[in-house]
């Protein structure tokens, strides 16, 4: 019975080395290149050809169109002011306000892209920090070899069940769900910035500026995730790690659980959009309510 159970812990502890060793391999690279972002990211031949090159072309093209309907809702509405109670924007106002929002908008890529750069560089300055201080380069490619100089199940009396296999579980789900977490948030930073002139655009209108509030809001958030996270890189790497300490082991299952929840912090802080991708739907849609 021994020799049993034993054969079926040893079994299930091979295929739990493999899942880690592959997880080490390829995972934390990963998360280094879709979690601190650059300009590049604006960059990729199929996303540029919908950018477009110009105000004629692709989505710049939309957004024109619809800035000149813009105008015409906005005259008709004046129009009908006379039979109406409420009272119309006036419409010097809304003139230079139009021309001053056109230019924004055709420059919205060229503005969205500039913040990512501020916020890269930001990013880079405090990992940068970090690292002289800390003499160690801050990124996720370099945690895999703090976690296995405090955590190992390579020797044959080791397994999963033990606590130190249980802590490289539950920090490797860890990492699994931080892949996909970062990988929405690249994604959705895309989708950002294909809406940022149909954002801007509507801010010419009273009755949709809420729409571009709530875009910046939940973009700058997406941005922001980036910082947060290189924070708490700089406070896990500065711990002191022990093999034999298991206050330090518990330690870093937790700041993997701070990346995991950083999203949840930002929007505390500043609100934006969920990263959950539920939660994202809904907020989503709530922001077409303003529309």
């Amino acid at each position: 019975m021994n020799s049993t159970t034993n054969s079926i812990i040893s079994t299930i502890t091979q295929i739990f080395k493999s899942l880690f060793t592959s997880i080490d391999d390829n995972i934390y690279s990963a998360l280094d290149n879709i979690s601190f972002i650059d300009t590049s990211i604006m960059h990729s031949p199929y996303l540029e050809k919908i950018l477009g090159t110009n105000s004629s072309t692709s989505i710049l093209l939309i957004a024109n169109s619809l800035l000149i309907g813009f105008v015409i809702y906005f005259a008709i509405k004046l129009l009908l002011s006379n039979y109406s109670i409420g009272r119309p924007q006036n419409p010097y106002k809304f003139v230079i306000k139009i021309i001053i929002v056109g230019l924004f908008m055709n420059s919205s890529f060229f503005l969205c892209e500039q913040l990512i750069n501020i916020n890269s560089i930001l990013s880079s300055t405090i990992r940068s920090i970090g690292s002289q201080f800390l003499g160690v380069d801050i990124c996720f490619s370099k945690l895999i070899e703090i976690l296995n100089s405090i955590v190992s199940i390579e020797e044959e009396t080791q397994s999963v069940f033990s606590i130190d296999g249980i802590i490289k579980t539950i920090v490797s789900v860890g990492f699994l769900n931080l892949i996909f977490i970062f990988s929405v948030r690249y994604i959705l930073i895309k989708v950002f910035i294909l809406l940022s002139p149909f954002a801007i655009l509507c801010t010419s209108l009273d009755s949709t500026i809420n729409f571009f509030k709530s875009w910046i809001k939940s973009f700058i958030s997406l941005l922001f995730i980036e910082l947060f996270s290189s924070l708490i890189l700089i406070v896990m790497f500065s711990i002191q790690y022990s093999p034999s300490d298991i206050v330090s082991k518990l330690l870093f299952v937790g700041s993997v659980f701070a990346l995991m929840k950083v999203n949840s912090y930002v929007r505390d802080i500043i609100g934006g959009i969920s990263l959950d991708i539920q939660n994202s739907m809904y907020m989503l849609r709530g922001m077409t309510k303003f529309i």
